[in-house]
Parts: structure tokens; C-alpha cells; sequence
């Protein structure tokens, strides 16, 4: 019940604005798109209902387990293949790849950001093992960004500006958030010492850095049309 009143928290307001707008004259939708639209939403809010339970019952223990497996045997290589696949299966990351077809073939686009997680919570392991300062990390990665950016858009390719922020958005989808987060809860929660859970902050931020970069890398070694 508490999963279903958090989705209804989550959907109803957005499905409250959109039929609002949809009686005025910005939208003009016919009845016919309204009641679709309508009973879409229920499905929606009992979707993310069950897809939660099985985030809480299931992918949320895995991480845990799993890091806290990675962290006795050091195997942490193993990080960039699970934020390689992880984000491969986020659903938000087919439907961005689809919308920019003509800009970079949806394949490349999908495993070029499946890298750039897979490198980058790689990195976030190894921060949380040798207990790396979080906010050190951020601003060398976000000056870094910045310095790319200006390479790409003097080159060009400023379509692969947005592009990028995009695809750093992506990695905060449903299936890449809560495996993450409970993949370093059980690295830090395993490895001990001071302040082992608050160690595991900053996984998401940078794991959705490295799309980023990558995706900015690849837009400078693309010549412009």
C-alpha cells in the first residue's frame, strides 16, 4: 500500500496538469486522447507500483550482496561490466537513442553510455575503497567537462552538447538508481570504518559524469557534416 500511494504521489500530478492543459486552448487534445491518456496513467501508477516492490524485494538486496561480495574478494573490475549492463537495459537510454537516430546510430549511442557508467562507478568503487574525497573527484571531472565542451562547439558538433547532458540524465533511471546505490551501500558497509554509508554518497552523481565526458569525446572525434 505504501508503494502504491507513493506512485499515485509520483503520476497524479503530472496527469492532473496535462488533462487541465488539455481543456485549453495550448493543448486542444479530443476526448477520444484524454481517456487514453487517462487510463494510461492508472496503468502507469500500478506499473511503477510493482516495479518499486520488486526494486525494495529484490535489485535493492542483490547490490547490497553483491558489493558486500565484491569487497571481500576485490574483484572490482567486475563494477564496470554491471554499470555496462545496467544501463544497456535502462529503458530511458532506448527511448533517447531512438529520438537521435540521425545525430549517431542508436547502438553506438546505447554502448558508448554503457561505458561511461561501467568507467565511471568503476571509479566510485575505487573511491570508496581508498576513501577518495568526493568533492575533488566532481570538480576535476566537471572542469574537465567544461574544457571538452568548449572543444566540441569550437569544432562544430554543438548538436552533441545537449546530447550529452542528456545522456548523463538517463543513468538516473529506475533499473540504474537502485542497483548503484545499494551496490556501493554494500562496498562501504563491508570495507567498515568511520562513516562506512556516508563513503557510499556520490555514486549516482558520478556515474551520470561519465556519459558525459564519453559521449563529448565522441562528438570531437566526429567530424561536423
Amino acid at each position: 500500500m505504501i508503494k502504491f500511494k507513493e506512485s499515485i504521489l509520483a503520476v497524479l500530478p503530472i496527469a492532473v496538469i496535462v488533462l487541465i492543459l488539455s481543456f485549453t486552448p495550448l493543448a486542444k487534445l479530443d476526448t477520444k486522447t484524454q481517456v487514453t491518456f487517462g487510463i494510461s496513467a492508472i496503468f502507469l501508477i500500478i506499473g511503477i507500483t510493482f516495479f518499486n516492490l520488486g526494486a525494495d524485494i529484490a535489485m535493492s538486496p542483490m547490490g547490497e550482496q553483491i558489493g558486500s561480495t565484491l569487497a571481500k574478494s576485490k574483484k572490482i573490475f567486475v563494477c564496470f561490466l554491471m554499470g555496462l549492463l545496467s544501463t544497456i537495459a535502462e529503458p530511458y537510454l532506448t527511448v533517447l537513442a531512438g529520438q537521435i537516430k540521425n545525430v549517431i546510430k542508436d547502438t553506438v549511442l546505447i554502448v558508448v553510455v554503457g561505458v561511461g557508467v561501467g568507467l565511471f562507478l568503476l571509479l566510485a568503487v575505487i573511491k570508496i575503497i581508498f576513501k577518495v574525497n568526493l568533492n575533488l573527484m566532481l570538480m576535476f571531472f566537471y572542469l574537465m567537462i567544461f574544457a571538452i565542451t568548449a572543444l566540441v562547439a569550437y569544432k562544430g558538433n554543438q548538436v552533441f552538447l545537449p546530447l550529452s547532458f542528456d545522456s548523463g540524465g538517463v543513468t538516473t533511471g529506475p533499473i540504474t538508481v537502485p542497483f548503484i546505490m545499494a551496490l556501493g551501500l554494500g562496498l562501504a558497509s563491508t570495507i567498515g570504518g568511520r562513516g562506512a554509508k556516508e563513503n557510499s554518497f556520490g555514486l549516482i552523481s558520478l556515474c551520470s559524469v561519465g556519459p558525459i565526458i564519453i559521449v563529448l569525446i565522441v562528438g570531437y572525434m566526429i567530424n561536423p557534416e
